[in-house]
């Protein structure tokens, strides 16, 4: 059985929901031994455990130049003290470009099921991936359970839909048949979709993974070979799932340099030689708006940002304000503020928030 026969009813899923805007999440968002297994908590733990201080030989790349590593954990407050391969940024686009011509030609069909069997794969490493976010953000268990893991996935899950249904939207061939009274005209069409070249997700260092894997999966789904540039300080969540895809690319004869994972150092980044380079047609960026601003305007790029977030409420009335103060206040501190979701800024009317009880006042609000 091919890998898209055994995962093509989840994408057919995803595809549906697509369509259909309905709840769908093919990854449980629990930490439950039911779903997991018993010792999956326990096992992906001592799996970060045991990473700690030594290199990370899981890639499939290689003729690196170094190690390097400086994660820090907020927790212990001490380096993880796991390197990573680093390459020239011309050893990371040459590889790239050779790639490319072979992962353009990949049908649709096998390039979905490649990707499909790794997210598989990474399912059976959430727990490990959930530690190491832990341990490079600074995020909670359950939230850096739910976000790196299966939120994450299931956002890999609808970029891999979303583009699998757009090159499946048309047929690769036709025939052209008009009649023209004694004769007709016949042609025989075949329509090939281009994908536009290498590319680069540059990841951030507060949601590592639920961040980068949308683009990163979207480029690899339409035919695009991927340089991953992890932050430094959060290098780990990512480096798994570049690893479990390496492996399946690997496993199916196709060149590891189709996904890469380009490391660099907060001493020496890499991030502004990889985006200049003339061969990389597109970029992914979560993180500041002064460096977002700066990648969208490159020239001859396809450039897709997500910069900082600014989130308003305009309390114009309600039925119960203590509970709209209460809800709000929640909303402020949940995730430790850490979540660009978080509320910032409140707008109250000038002669206050209608209420069941009457005007509320801007100073009544407030206190």
């Amino acid at each position: 059985m091919s890998l898209f026969e055994k995962h093509k009813d989840l994408l057919n899923k995803a595809v549906n929901a697509l369509h259909e805007r309905t709840f769908f999440a093919a990854y449980p968002e629990h930490p439950s031994p039911k779903v997991y297994g018993e010792t999956a908590d326990a096992d992906g733990r001592n799996e970060f455990q045991n990473s700690l201080g030594k290199k990370f030989e899981e890639l499939q790349q290689d003729t690196e130049n170094s190690w390097v590593g400086s994660e820090e954990s907020p927790y212990t407050q001490e380096q993880l003290g796991i390197t990573y391969p680093a390459y020239e940024v011309s050893t990371l686009v040459t590889n790239s470009i050779d790639s490319f011509h072979e992962w353009r030609k990949v049908s649709i069909t096998d390039r979905a099921g490649i990707l499909l069997e790794s997210l598989d794969r990474i399912k059976s490493r959430f727990f490990e991936v959930a530690y190491a976010t832990m341990h490079t953000t600074g995020q909670g268990y359950m939230m850096a359970f739910q976000a790196s893991g299966p939120h994450a996935a299931d956002r890999a899950l609808e970029a891999i839909a979303a583009g699998y249904e757009e090159l499946t939207k048309f047929p690769e061939s036709a025939r052209w048949d008009k009649p023209m009274g004694k004769y007709n005209i016949v042609l025989d069409k075949e329509r090939r979709a281009v994908p536009k070249g290498p590319a680069v997700v540059i990841g951030c260092s507060t949601f590592p993974t639920w961040n980068s894997v949308p683009g990163l999966y979207a480029n690899l789904i339409t035919g695009n070979p991927v340089i991953v540039k992890p932050h430094p300080g959060a290098i780990l969540p990512m480096a798994i799932f570049v690893a479990e895809i390496q492996k399946v690319l690997a496993e199916k004869g196709y060149s590891p340099n189709i996904c890469q994972l380009g490391v660099d150092t907060h001493d020496s980044p890499i991030t502004k030689e990889l985006v200049e380079h003339e061969e990389v047609k597109i970029i992914d960026f979560t993180g500041n708006s002064t460096f977002g601003s700066y990648l969208e305007n490159l020239d001859g790029k396809c450039v897709f940002t997500e910069k900082t977030g600014v989130n308003s409420a305009i309390l114009d009335s309600a039925e119960n304000i203590d509970k709209v103060a209460a809800n709000l206040a929640f909303s402020l501190s949940l995730y430790s503020g850490q979540m660009c979701t978080a509320p910032q800024n409140f707008y109250i009317p000038e002669d206050g928030i209608d209420t069941a009880e009457g005007k509320v006042s801007f100073e009544a609000f407030a206190e």
